[in-house]
């Protein structure tokens, strides 16, 4: 061990300590940004930068572990990406289904899909759907892939869902309007049943949230990162828990 490697020990264990035990986030959003940039920085493809990017996540998800996190989202595709160039879509579509199959055969973490898969290929839909199921007993924690994932398309979604519902039960419009309400709504996300996220960390230096996790991210508290998801170390993530830890939430008061 080098004593670049010592110090940097002592510095995780530093920053570790100052933490508050009592104040960590229970659900982690993360925009995983900046795979293309890291990739032409090493003046490597696109595609490099996606598995670069793509084998962070079991690490990090490693991290939430020892942390204590039970819910993670990992913002993966967004439904702005469908429209990348086909060779560029293809490429990162594979790596997506790769990783989420190496996850699930992991057996650590159970996965659910969010996102519309109705835009995604059979192939990738049917992927998701059945590490989905073949994880709903797994000990860890609960991890959202989120893949042709769009905050606006959510709540749309979760609109003509609630709409819907309520038309195969005879109830009319008038009525549906009188009685609907955020929880109602909030029933047919695509994390229903979830807990919000506390946190929601973006990489990359970019500082906007892009529409992620648009509704339910509504009282979280954010962290913006300089690093490149490829380079995002375990003491970003300390930082982003130290940051978290230290804010006094209010919940839009």
């Amino acid at each position: 061990m080098g004593l670049a490697d010592i110090i940097y020990g002592i510095y995780e264990r530093r920053l570790a300590a100052q933490i508050p035990a009592d104040q960590m986030p229970r659900h982690i959003g993360v925009i995983l940004d900046g795979n293309r940039r890291w990739a032409e920085a090493q003046g490597s493809s696109s595609s490099a930068g996606h598995r670069a990017g793509a084998a962070k996540i079991e690490e990090f998800l490693g991290w939430c572990d020892d942390a204590g996190v039970d819910h993670v989202t990992l913002w993966l595709l967004s439904t702005d990406n469908l429209n990348r160039p086909a060779d560029e879509l293809g490429s990162l579509m594979t790596i997506i289904e790769e990783t989420v199959v190496d996850l699930q055969e992991q057996g650590r973490w159970r996965l659910h899909a969010v996102g519309a898969l109705d835009l995604l290929t059979d192939h990738t839909a049917r992927i998701l759907k059945e590490a989905e199921a073949a994880t709903a007993d797994a000990p860890g924690a609960f991890v959202n892939i989120a893949v042709g994932y769009g905050g606006r398309r959510e709540v749309v979604d979760a609109v003509r869902s609630l709409m819907q519902e309520h038309a195969d039960q005879g109830t009319s419009l008038d009525e549906l309007a009188q009685f609907i309400d955020v929880e109602h709504i909030a029933e047919h996300l695509y994390t229903k049943g979830q807990p919000d996220p506390d946190l929601v960390i973006r990489t990359s230096g970019e500082q906007r949230l892009s529409g992620f996790l648009l509704w339910q991210s509504a009282h979280s508290e954010f962290y913006f990162c300089e690093a490149y998801w490829p380079d995002f170390r375990h003491v970003d993530f300390l930082r982003a828990l130290r940051a978290y830890g230290a804010r006094h939430r209010r919940f839009g008061t």
